[in-house]
């Protein structure tokens, strides 16, 4: 972080939105800059230079989506939360394509929000892409095309249903952050698909065979009682 007291600038024209977010995250020790609409944002954004950006999607003049877009199109990669009013799988994939590090469904908890803007900064680059915005991510021998849609292990590829690659893509862009069955549900699955957690495990018994991977001697994937799961290996992304 680059300041004392990091920097916030969040872009929302919801007032009841904005009215209450802001005092809640200045008592939790950021400084909060508020616009209304997505131009503002792209402005401010390129001016003040934030330590991390919160854009609605749903905003006049341009909308959360057109606003990132631009700002990486300019190589500003300033670590960006997108709050979203639909809850399916395809949102995440959407703002994930569009360079944003994390996002967030309407209506949400405060503090949810809090935990995310504080996992965000933990594993902020300054002055480069995140990880949710690279193509290749790799961590010891594992290595996952997100393009190709295709991971390996030691130069052999492996053999993933599209659902446990999508878990393992959200843990490698989620490295050492704790990550919450239901959370995983809502990324991976989405709210249209009513599965249950027991899916989530079923996906990560795949994984964890896939990855010769071992619950209590974890190299990749460790598993948190009562919580859920942690990528535990250091993780590099490039282009």
């Amino acid at each position: 972080m680059s300041r004392q007291n990091p920097l916030i600038l969040l872009a929302d024209d919801d007032p009841n939105i904005v009215d209450s977010l802001a005092p809640f995250l200045e008592r939790a020790g950021f400084h909060v800059m508020i616009v209304a609409d997505g131009q503002s944002a792209f402005e401010k954004a390129q001016s003040h230079h934030p330590d991390l950006i919160i854009l609605d999607v749903l905003m006049p003049r341009m909308d959360g989506r057109e606003t990132l877009r631009r700002l990486r199109q300019t190589n500003v990669w300033t670590p960006t939360i997108l709050l979203t009013q639909v809850g399916e799988a395809s949102e995440r994939a959407l703002a994930l394509e569009e360079g944003a590090d994390d996002y967030l469904n309407k209506p949400f908890d405060p503090h949810e929000l809090l935990a995310r803007i504080r996992a965000v900064l933990r594993r902020a680059r300054p002055g480069q892409r995140s990880l949710s915005a690279a193509w290749l991510l790799t961590s010891t021998e594992l290595s996952l095309d997100r393009r190709a849609r295709r991971a390996s292990l030691s130069g052999q590829a492996l053999d993933l249903t599209p659902k446990a690659l999508a878990v393992l893509e959200y843990l490698m862009t989620h490295p050492d952050e704790a990550v919450t069955r239901e959370r995983l549900l809502e990324a991976v699955w989405g709210w249209e698909y009513p599965a249950g957690t027991r899916t989530v495990d079923t996906r990560m018994a795949e994984l964890r065979r896939a990855l010769d991977d071992d619950p209590s001697q974890p190299r990749f994937i460790e598993t948190l009682p009562g919580e859920g799961y942690r990528f535990v290996a250091d993780v590099h992304g490039e282009g």
